[in-house]
């Protein structure tokens, strides 16, 4: 019998459930009640994850093993080491539910043959997702107070601002250290310069036009993009505290976290929780309703009204902004670069000829940027250059190449994906099963606990799962559908 091991930890320690520790308690289990060897434990382990998503590598690997069912039993030091989200843990007991592998808890001792074990599992998972967003809760706290001192948190500087070391003494007399924002002499004329000639051109493709032309470059060495400029216009960080910058977070239901009386002395604005942060993805910005604002300790850059001023602006441009052709036909899009400069060919529409053919063009994005300035390739005619290409893929041998024989296997993918439908549908009916008698088993849990604090928890559970056997119930219509095909 091959048994699985996981094992996860936010961060490094070699104390409490350690990596180390919880394995090696997962293998004396293994040990005692499976007479198992170390030749048949499977380990996985990730460190430096959080059990709040499942974008772990080890536990994905975990997963696919799972569904090639390379080993029987799945063994955790505690539930919370697996996932502390409720959808998360859900699906991956369905996962071993579907591939005939008992799951072990030696902590909770969960026994997952059972419908009372299973139910157990899912109160279970449900204080650990309390527990996840309570440790959320206090982090926002914190991050609240930090606010209220202005502060630059870490990360990386914006545009014009460099990170600089304050000590001071706190009222107990130890020495602390902050850091706050300060200006770069030559970086900081740019982003002048740059709210400067857009409050004149009031345009971001005409903005990045002039940044290109008269070769102003981002720290890094490139050419501004309309994205970058737009970052830099928008970000709260080179306003001026005052009146004017004030009044516009208010109106536009920001958090400010400072009195009227606090935005004055030219200090600059600092906008905390603007993004989402995950772990190996770009991250993302937060709605404005989240950011959290707050007087910096940095000087204000651009005054609150010019700021603002380019706020609506930009928001009144929006529906003006740039997009990309959205062109089916143009088979290079994507692809082509010019042989000048390096940058894309990006298809541009033109007349319709007298055979009723939409005609196009492959011009050079720098080229179209600069006006010809910084490079001066001629378009290529669209049409021609696609067809070909079509001829030239045409005279390519066809039987024994590998598109051929790709298509004949997903051919016979497809033969056997329609023959598979009535086991898919024997699983997915097997899982409404499932998840009925742990909606049974939640109620009664509920039936005898009327006054818990988890009746909440348990009820939103019971909800989750009678969503998902409402999806897999249309999954077996749909599969039923194919078969009479």
């Amino acid at each position: 019998m091959k048994i699985a091991i996981y094992s996860r930890k936010s961060k490094f320690t070699g104390k409490g459930d350690s990596i180390e520790n919880q394995i090696q308690l997962c293998r004396e289990y293994a040990y005692k009640c499976f007479n198992s060897t170390n030749d048949n434990i499977m380990i996985y382990e990730d460190e430096g994850f959080t059990g709040g998503s499942s974008d772990r590598p080890q536990f994905k690997l975990m997963l696919k093993d799972a569904k090639s069912k390379k080993f029987q039993v799945l063994i955790c030091y505690r539930l919370d080491r697996i996932s502390r989200n409720i959808a998360d843990f859900s699906t991956l007991i369905e996962v071993l539910q579907e591939n005939g592998i008992s799951f072990i808890s030696i902590k909770e001792q969960f026994d997952t043959s059972t419908p009372i074990g299973r139910a157990m599992m899912y109160i279970a998972s449900v204080f650990a997702q309390l527990e996840r967003e309570t440790i959320a809760e206090r982090i926002r706290d914190n991050m609240l107070q930090l606010a209220k001192t202005g502060r630059w948190l870490g990360g990386v500087t914006p545009t014009g601002f460099d990170s600089k070391e304050l000590i001071f003494l706190d009222p107990s007399g130890k020495e602390r250290k902050i850091y706050k924002l300060a200006p770069l002499g030559e970086e900081i004329e740019i982003v002048k310069l740059i709210y400067k000639k857009f409050l004149e051109l009031d345009s971001l493709t005409q903005l990045e036009r002039f940044c290109i032309q008269n070769g102003i470059k981002t720290k890094n060495g490139l050419d501004y993009s309309r994205f970058a400029l737009r970052n830099i216009l928008t970000n709260p960080v080179y306003a001026v505290a005052d009146k004017d910058s004030y009044n516009y977070f208010i109106n536009n239901n920001y958090q400010v976290y400072a009195d009227l009386n606090e935005f004055s002395d030219n200090r600059g604005i600092m906008a905390y929780n603007k993004t989402i942060q995950n772990k190996n993805m770009t991250n993302k910005l937060r709605d404005t309703s989240e950011w959290i604002i707050a007087v910096g300790k940095h000087p204000g850059i651009i005054s609150g009204k010019d700021w603002v001023k380019v706020q609506n602006m930009i928001e009144k441009n929006r529906t003006k902004t740039f997009r990309r052709t959205k062109n089916t036909k143009s088979l290079l899009s994507g692809i082509l670069k010019c042989g000048n400069c390096g940058s894309f060919m990006r298809p541009k529409m033109g007349r319709v000829n007298k055979e009723g053919i939409r005609v196009f063009y492959y011009l050079c994005e720098l080229k179209e940027k600069s006006k010809r300035e910084k490079c001066n390739i001629k378009n290529i005619k669209g049409n021609d250059l696609d067809n070909l290409v079509i001829s030239e893929i045409k005279k390519l041998p066809y039987q024994g190449i590998f598109l051929s024989e790709e298509m004949k296997k997903n051919k016979n993918k497809i033969i056997n994906t329609k023959n598979n439908f009535p086991s898919e549908i024997d699983m997915l009916e097997a899982s409404i099963e499932y998840n009925n008698e742990a909606i049974a088993n939640l109620v009664n849990s509920l039936s005898q606990g009327q006054n818990s604090n988890a009746t909440k928890y348990i009820i939103e559970q019971i909800n989750e799962l009678d969503k998902k056997n409402k999806n897999i119930k249309k999954k077996v219509s749909l599969f039923r559908k194919r078969i009479q095909v």
